[in-house]
């Protein structure tokens, strides 16, 4: 098969799978986890039951592909270059509140929160293949700075947790109650910035304090 032959089905399989995707979100939202079948999802996304069961065998798998595409980065950044602080929290804090800024991100939880009660997995999926990954790379890279002197972090767990519970918890948590709640660009980055300030004050050394907080 050509190279041509084979970009063009790979692009179809990948718009396939977006469909099915999405698709399957919304049905689940509408109907819930255990009310909507492959068989459903597989009509409304507009494709076969073939193709959908040879990517998505089970509503696991595919709640699976939810979870996981709802927290990729586009880009797949590296962690920022460890020396700046403040520029490295500051960009990791913007990257995380564009990732929950994200429609699917909100749906995501809904459907968590609403399945909770019969299906614990959906939570443990949605922690160990989204969040948790999120959350250690915001914890390597902290480490990281405290080994090179910028910030004196005994524990990064804790450290981490209240860096990404400041922006989330004003970007994030009310969308899930007020369905209007919007937040401007502006105001994420003074989000963030107080964020990043807060963390150094806290933890930076001496010198990061300083030339952070002039």
């Amino acid at each position: 098969m050509s190279t041509a032959a084979t970009t063009y089905h790979q692009r179809v399989a990948q718009e396939k799978r977006a469909l099915i995707v999405g698709a399957a979100t919304a049905l689940f939202l509408e109907l819930g986890y255990d009310r909507t079948s492959l068989a459903r999802i597989a009509a409304e996304s507009g494709v076969s039951r073939a193709t959908l069961f040879k990517q998505f065998p089970t509503k696991a798998a595919l709640f699976d592909a939810i979870v996981t595409e709802s927290w990729a980065s586009d880009d797949e950044e590296d962690p920022p270059p460890v020396g700046d602080v403040v520029a490295g929290l500051g960009a990791i804090g913007r990257r995380y509140a564009e990732l929950l800024a994200r429609p699917q991100m909100t749906d995501l939880f809904r459907i968590v929160i609403a399945e909770l009660p019969r299906f614990p997995e959906l939570a443990h999926a949605q922690f160990s293949q989204g969040k948790l990954p999120y959350f250690e790379s915001v914890r390597s890279y902290l480490l990281a700075e405290h080994e090179a002197g910028t910030v004196q972090v005994e524990d990064a767990d804790l450290a981490a947790t209240q860096f990404l519970g400041m922006i989330s918890n004003y970007v994030f948590w009310p969308a899930l109650l007020v369905p209007d709640w919007e937040v401007s660009d502006d105001r994420v980055d003074q989000v963030v910035e107080g964020a990043v300030r807060t963390i150094v004050a806290r933890y930076g050394a001496s010198g990061t304090r300083r030339s952070a907080l002039d």
